[in-house]
């Protein structure tokens, strides 16, 4: 067996408590926007909490239909909405470039909102990797993910099958999911994103809500409070296994998970550079890395 194929299987039993599983005690559900600066920093906790307490939680992404805060408007000109995505970008180090606004502006949200729900037809894994995707072209490509080209693009290389994704893109279907999804945000009583609402499978006591951007701890103490006791965090993979699990990943993202400073995070990856394991790509804040199979 190959060093490789071995680090594929190690990475995939590692990181399979991850995943939907209806036997966990908790489902936690997280109302975004794709298209939202703060739903994107709050990618690194994301992936923290999946990795050091996903046995204990499952997470449904629900897109929130809060899409009406991009539509221009007086308020919400197209100098606002970039100054918005660069304080956020400076602040959490997740980078997205306001510039899209001037350069090559989404002129329709829904339609972005929609190829999420299209995409999830195919698994809901494959809702995840489109998702992501999507967010990476956005934020640090500036791509206008309203246009059909970029949305195949983007179907394509998260492996989908691109034929099926075309034909549920403008479907019924897709159009029912969407709706669904605006239907929970409403009777759930969410009116900021992001939010995250946190609830025991076994109780009818109502969910904990949390809006915004917490420290991690924070979402830590939600789930011991329902959970009814402290929990031990799962072991931190290998950091080799952790780029070849998610193939691209910002520095914020791995300082995050591995409680490092950017400049030791930088350090460890001008090793893995050297190495050929990654190769560095620069971005408007900071850096994102991609493994290199």
């Amino acid at each position: 067996m190959n060093k490789n194929h071995s680090l594929d299987q190690h990475a995939a039993n590692f990181f399979s408590h991850c995943h939907g599983n209806p036997k966990k005690p908790l489902e936690v559900y997280m109302f975004i926007d794709p298209l939202c600066p703060e739903c994107w920093a709050l990618e690194p906790f994301i992936k923290k909490l999946l990795i050091e307490y996903g046995r204990f939680f499952t997470l449904r992404h629900i897109l929130s239909g809060r899409l009406a805060s991009l539509n221009l408007t007086k308020k919400r000109t197209p100098e606002n909405i970039a100054q918005s995505w660069e304080k956020t970008a400076s602040l959490s180090g997740m980078s997205c470039d306001g510039t899209l606004w001037f350069e090559n502006p989404i002129s329709s949200p829904y339609t972005a909102s929609l190829a999420i729900k299209a995409a999830e037809l195919q698994g809901r894994k494959a809702g995840i990797r489109f998702l992501r995707k999507l967010q990476e072209v956005v934020f640090l490509e500036k791509q206008n993910v309203s246009n059909e080209k970029v949305l195949l693009e983007i179907a394509k290389s998260v492996n989908l099958d691109v034929d099926e994704f075309q034909n549920d893109l403008f479907s019924t279907s897709a159009m029912k999911a969407l709706q669904c999804d605006f239907k929970i945000t409403t009777e759930m009583d969410v009116h900021e994103i992001p939010s995250l609402i946190f609830f025991h499978c076994d109780s009818d006591k109502e969910g904990l809500k949390i809006t915004g951007l917490y420290p991690y701890e924070t979402y830590v103490n939600v789930l011991e409070e329902l959970i009814g006791h402290r929990l031990k965090p799962s072991q931190i993979p290998p950091l080799e296994m952790f780029l070849k699990f998610f193939k691209f990943v910002g520095t914020e993202e791995i300082a995050v998970v591995y409680n490092m400073t950017r400049k030791q995070v930088e350090r460890e990856m001008k090793r893995f550079q050297l190495m050929k394991k990654v190769e560095r790509v620069p971005v408007k804040y900071g850096t994102f890395w991609r493994y290199i199979e």
